[in-house]
C-alpha cells in the first residue's frame, strides 16, 4: 500500500513540474512574441524628425557659420528642425522597396509639356499650373487613366516612385518628392534610376537665411560637413527667377558652367563646380564675367541677399567641395525657406 501512495504522489509531482515548465514556456513564447511585434510596429512606424539624429563632424571648414549667427540688425541661422522634417521625409522612402525614376525636362530636351487643363500666366508671361509650376522645362502629369489632358506640372528633377514598367508610352508613377499622389506621364520625360541607389549624401539650401549645409549619413544618423554662406536666385522678370524650393536630384555636374548674358546667345562668363539639380539652377561657385577669366574664390554678397538667376553661388572652394561630395543620380538637394 505505501508503495502505491509513494508512486501516486511522485506522478502529481512530475505532472506538476510539467505544468511549471509548460506555463514558464508558454510566458516565454508570448514574451518574445510581444517583443517581435513591439519590434515590427516600431519598424512600420513612419520616422519623424524626432528620430533624425544629426551631428556636427566638419570636412570643410572655411567660411563656417555658427547655428545662429548675426546679418546686419537681425539674427539668422541654420533651420534644423525643418532640415530634420525633410530628412525624415528622405528617410521613410528609402525604407520602401522601390524602383527610383525622376523626371526630366531640361531645356525642354524631350518636348515641351502640353498645356495644363487648368493654367495661369505668371509674372514672367509663361504659362504655368494653378500651383506655381512653369510649363518651361516641367513634366505633364496626367490623371491615371486619363491620358487627354494634363492637370499639373511636375518640377524637373523630382524624384518618382516607378509604379509599372518604363516601356509604356504613359508610365505610372507614384510622387515622392515636390509632387503627391499617383500619376500618368509621357515615358520620354521619366529616366529610371533603379532599385539599388541609396541616397548617403544631401546639400542643403536655406532661401530664407542664404545658407548652405552638406550633409552624409552613417550609421549614427546624418553628419554635417560644412555649413557656409550662399546666394539663391530673386524674383526678377524677365530672366531672373526665385531658386525653387523642394528635393530634388543632382542630376549633372560640369567643371565649368558657362552662361550668357541676358537676352542674347553670347557667352557672358562661367561659373565653376557646377551642379545642376532642378531646370537650369546649379549649385556653384563665384560667377566669372569672362569665358577665359580665372576662377574667384569668393565674393563679399555670399549670404547677404537673393542675387542669382535661379542658382545657389559659393565660395569657390565650398562649390567644388559639395561638387567632390555628391554623385549625380545618387544625392539630393534640399532647399527650404
Amino acid at each position: 500500500m505505501s508503495i502505491v501512495v509513494s508512486c501516486n504522489n511522485k506522478t502529481r509531482q512530475e505532472a506538476k513540474e510539467s505544468a511549471r515548465r509548460d506555463s514558464l514556456e508558454r510566458v516565454k513564447k508570448d514574451s518574445i512574441e510581444r517583443i517581435k511585434k513591439a519590434e515590427e510596429e516600431e519598424r512600420r512606424r513612419p520616422i519623424t524628425a524626432a528620430d533624425i539624429n544629426l551631428s556636427k563632424e566638419l570636412t570643410f571648414d572655411k567660411y563656417t557659420l555658427e547655428d545662429t549667427y548675426p546679418y546686419k540688425d537681425t539674427v539668422r541661422v541654420f533651420q534644423w528642425e525643418k532640415i530634420k522634417e525633410k530628412l525624415a521625409i528622405i528617410e521613410n522612402f528609402q525604407r520602401q522597396d522601390i524602383n527610383y525614376a525622376v523626371l526630366q525636362n531640361y531645356k525642354n530636351k524631350n518636348r515641351e509639356a502640353p498645356v495644363v487643363a487648368n493654367f495661369k500666366r505668371n509674372a514672367y508671361k509663361r504659362v504655368s499650373d494653378t500651383l506655381g509650376v512653369e510649363r518651361y522645362q516641367s513634366t505633364p502629369l496626367y490623371a491615371v487613366g486619363d491620358a487627354k489632358v494634363p492637370l499639373i506640372y511636375g518640377r524637373d528633377g523630382s524624384l518618382v516612385k516607378l509604379l509599372s514598367s518604363d516601356t509604356l508610352d504613359m508610365v505610372k508613377v507614384e510622387g515622392l518628392t515636390n509632387v503627391e499622389g499617383a500619376w500618368e506621364v509621357p515615358r520620354r520625360y521619366v529616366k529610371l534610376i533603379g532599385d539599388t541607389v541609396d541616397f548617403y549624401h544631401a546639400v542643403v539650401v536655406d532661401v530664407t537665411n542664404q545658407n548652405i549645409c552638406t550633409l552624409e549619413k552613417s550609421g549614427k544618423g546624418w553628419i554635417i560637413r560644412s555649413m557656409n554662406p550662399a546666394t539663391t536666385g530673386r524674383h526678377l522678370p524677365p530672366h531672373a527667377m526665385e531658386t525653387p524650393v523642394g528635393i530634388f536630384l543632382v542630376q549633372e555636374q560640369k567643371s565649368k558652367m558657362y552662361y550668357v548674358k541676358d537676352g542674347t546667345k553670347n557667352i557672358e562668363g562661367f561659373a565653376p563646380y557646377a551642379s545642376r539639380f532642378t531646370n537650369g539652377a546649379y549649385i556653384h561657385g563665384v560667377p566669372v564675367n569672362n569665358p577665359k577669366g580665372k576662377i574667384i574664390e569668393y565674393s563679399w554678397s555670399l549670404g547677404t541677399t537673393p542675387r542669382s538667376h535661379m542658382c545657389v553661388r559659393n565660395a569657390s572652394s565650398h562649390a567644388k567641395f559639395v561638387f567632390d561630395l555628391v554623385k549625380p543620380m545618387a544625392s539630393l538637394v534640399i532647399v527650404i525657406d
